[in-house]
């Protein structure tokens, strides 16, 4: 019995929806969760490589590169929307243009952010790192895999428009051949296999440049042989409507990703005065719970592509429907995962060759507390995204990080440590510690889940997707 006709017959989801949600949903799950064990072996391989410091370099490094990550997600964000809204309308040239337009846009936004990485790695990770060893091997990382910017780019806004129209295997396809090619150059490029001198972190960053680079090579392809249900025109055709639609949806995203990934960096900054190991045990069960949220991810893009096309072709009621199926089913599916991996906790720490087991396996403990709240949150924001509603997860990430997770996590430095900004110098800290720092990734978890859910359920999407005219029918 498949796992949704399981969920079914214990009254939890309808078997119909629950269904499509998981035919669509589990592709993504595997191409993500190859994209996060490929950033978990980048761990692993630079942990054996260069230990705590290395792993510490890698994740400050990272950082700005989940800078271009994220407004590339919320970029698609746009793409997803739009596609899908097209595509329940019957309307595929105007999905096909607004692949076109996502190309421009990728390019226009990726390439300016590759030429400042450059210019300023070094100043840009010596911001989060204390250590000047750690600063230098972090800043080497950026510089070169911010190369991958634009390939990164594009290869998602392929795989978005792909799925607005309905396929996610595609793109799974694609991946299984080019995330593991990852892997492989990752190894030999960091432990120098074969001719190849070693590189260490500096090594990982190459391995997922060419991989990157490869991956945006073949979507080019695919799309551009009009086999698909969407294509891209050779050359890419612009429209100044559709971009607009596109950054609309994409921009609040965008302002979400960067609200996040800045308020991380004060975050690192107090982990880092609680010490390096705190910061590589976090990294380390970070990216092990990202790899366990994998099905969210999934979820939230089915949820995308139903809500939207349901809403393309003129049918409110089915695209609530779709919403709260995907999001009962998300939970299902990540409260099992997350049991799992609390009780595995130990042994998943140790595979990393960490310096501390104990913390690792703490962090990962206390994100797993938190799966619920970012499998809801996940999956909400997916149908509000499918509505072309983005604005209320903007909201619910700055309330969570700011007025939430950052004043909370303060209060784990050590009693009159200072803190200088500008001609205001303050000392927050109580001393809490470590308990500080848990507390305030579960507060921000659940704070933006009950936000996303409440934007939801109140119904006002459906106005918010009416008003952009964009793939609408039946109810115009």
């Amino acid at each position: 019995m498949r796992f949704p006709a399981l969920l079914a017959a214990l009254g939890i989801v309808e078997r119909k929806q629950g269904e499509e949600a998981f035919d669509l949903a589990v592709p993504v799950m595997v191409t993500g969760g190859l994209r996060v064990l490929i950033r978990v072996t980048d761990f692993v391989f630079v942990g054996l490589a260069a230990g705590a410091v290395g792993i510490a370099a890698l994740e400050f490094g990272f950082q700005y590169y989940f800078v271009a990550f994220g407004l590339s997600l919320a970029l698609t964000s746009g793409t997803i929307s739009v596609v899908s809204r097209f595509v329940g309308a019957d309307d595929s040239p105007s999905a096909n243009l607004a692949v076109d337009v996502s190309l421009w846009l990728s390019l226009a936004v990726a390439v300016p952010l590759s030429v400042v990485a450059w210019r300023y790695a070094d100043p840009l990770v010596a911001l989060l790192a204390n250590d000047a060893r750690t600063a230098a091997l972090g800043a080497d990382y950026l510089r070169v895999v911010m190369l991958s910017a634009a390939p990164r780019f594009w290869s998602m806004a392929a795989a978005r428009a792909l799925a607005g129209a309905g396929d996610t295997r595609t793109p799974m396809y694609i991946r299984l051949v080019t995330l593991p090619t990852n892997v492989v150059l990752n190894a030999v490029l960091v432990f120098g296999l074969g001719p190849f001198a070693a590189m260490g972190v500096v090594g990982a960053a190459w391995g997922t440049t060419v991989a990157n680079s490869l991956a945006a090579t073949v979507f080019l392809a695919v799309l551009v042989s009009g086999r698909r249900p969407v294509r891209l025109r050779v050359p890419p055709r612009f429209d100044p409507g559709i971009a607009v639609e596109v950054v609309r949806v994409g921009a609040p995203l965008a302002g979400t990703r960067l609200a996040r990934t800045f308020g991380r960096f004060p975050f690192l900054f107090v982990l880092g005065v609680l010490g390096t190991g705190e910061v590589a045990a976090y990294a380390v069960g970070r990216r092990v719970i990202l790899f366990a949220m994998m099905p969210a991810w999934g979820y939230a893009t089915a949820s995308s592509t139903l809500v939207g096309q349901a809403i393309g072709g003129g049918d409110d009621r089915s695209a609530a429907d779709y919403g709260w199926q995907v999001a009962r089913l998300a939970l299902a599916t990540q409260l099992l995962v997350a049991g799992v991996l609390a009780l595995s906790a130990p042994l998943v720490a140790r595979g990393f060759g960490t310096d501390n087991v104990a913390a690792t396996a703490r962090f990962i403990r206390v994100f797993a507390l938190g799966v619920a709240g970012f499998a809801l949150s996940r999956t909400m924001r997916g149908a509000l995204r499918g509505a072309g509603d983005t604005r209320w997860p903007f909201y619910g990430t700055i309330a969570a990080t700011y007025l939430v997770r950052l004043p909370v996590t303060v209060l784990a430095l050590p009693v009159g440590y200072a803190l200088t900004l500008g001609p205001v110098t303050v000392a927050p800290g109580l001393g809490w510690g470590l308990p500080a720092v848990y507390a305030a990734i579960l507060l921000d978890l659940y704070l933006k889940a009950g936000v996303n859910t409440a934007r939801f359920a109140s119904g006002r999407w459906r106005a918010v997707a009416r008003s952009s005219k964009v793939g609408t029918t039946a109810d115009d």
